[in-house]
């Protein structure tokens, strides 16, 4: 019989695992054993694995398995703690983005599809809140994307709003990272990592926004109460998000996997997604809006990515 892979899988306790006893089942026929970690023993004292696939928070466990890393470096550790470090900042995660694209930029030929990240700045106090748009500033433009800096896993930190004028820039709290909102049609492009593998799929997103709306709304507009009125358009068979989904025309894979090569290069992470729009005003023109560590696994499956 042959020696089967076996695989670790840490989770805390609280958080739900995408590992059924039927994935468990369909891996064991492909050789692969998949072993729960008890996250309440050492974990010197269990395995041994061949890789250990891990979503901790608690500094203790994650102290044990860089400790576990250290004196096991043949065990593949997805992903390392320390690399993950870098998505938890929302201001910091896409100087990845910018980093990778000076060198894995598609040939910048007429009509090519090009790529790259919104315009931002990180607000770390109220007085500097109020010169983002000062003279000599970055002169970001109405409307923007109020976004948490950290990302810690707390209700908080998934708080996004919309701002659309000074007014309500007023009451955004600090520290903040704002970026300026690019209508995108609507859709937003989702793009899965699993290490070599990309698979991208296409997602409602907010809806344009016009000139005439910026002057109506004077306090930050939480993503879930941002109005998606019907179109003109609209169907009686399909709603209007639907319809916007069902138009869309995906992104070339060609750019997709460039960006996702170049993000596993740049951060050196097995797993991760990113939100990909296509500015509605710059022809064929991308902007990478997020990337996030390991997210939506249970829709990764259903995708076939393992």
């Amino acid at each position: 019989m042959a020696t089967s892979f076996k695989i670790g899988y840490a989770f805390e306790p609280n958080k739900k695992t995408f590992i059924t006893d039927a994935i468990v089942d369909e891996s064991k026929q492909r050789g692969i054993d998949l072993i729960k970690i008890d996250t309440d023993k050492p974990l010197a004292e269990q395995g041994p694995f061949d890789c250990i696939l891990q979503r901790l928070s608690n500094e203790i466990r994650i102290k044990q398995l860089e400790e576990y890393s250290s004196l096991n470096p043949d065990v593949l550790i997805i992903d390392p703690p320390s690399k993950i470090e870098v998505l938890h900042d929302r201001y910091s995660m896409l100087h990845c983005v910018e980093d990778m694209m000076k060198t894995n930029r598609p040939e910048n030929e007429i009509g090519m599809p090009t790529f790259g990240i919104p315009k931002q700045v990180l607000v770390t106090d109220v007085d500097s809140l109020m010169n983002v748009n000062a003279e000599g500033g970055l002169k970001l433009r109405f409307p923007l994307i109020s976004k948490p800096e950290m990302v810690d896993g707390s209700i908080q930190s998934h708080e996004l709003s919309l701002v659309y004028n000074l007014n309500a820039l007023k009451k955004v709290h600090t520290p903040v990272v704002l970026q300026e909102f690019v209508n995108h049609g609507g859709v937003m492009f989702k793009v899965y990592v699993v290490g070599e593998y990309v698979k991208c799929g296409k997602r409602n997103s907010l809806p344009d926004i016009s000139e005439e709306q910026l002057d109506f709304e004077k306090n930050p507009v939480p993503f879930s109460q941002v109005s998606n009125k019907p179109s003109q358009e609209h169907s009686d068979h399909m709603s209007n998000e639907e319809m916007r989904i069902e138009d869309a025309v995906m992104p070339p894979d060609s750019l997709v996997t460039c960006i996702a090569k170049g993000l596993r290069e740049a951060t050196g992470l097995h797993l991760m997604n990113f939100d990909l729009i296509r500015n509605s005003r710059i022809s064929n023109h991308y902007l990478v809006l997020d990337i996030n560590y390991a997210p939506g696994m249970r829709k990764c499956l259903l995708m076939n990515l393992f």
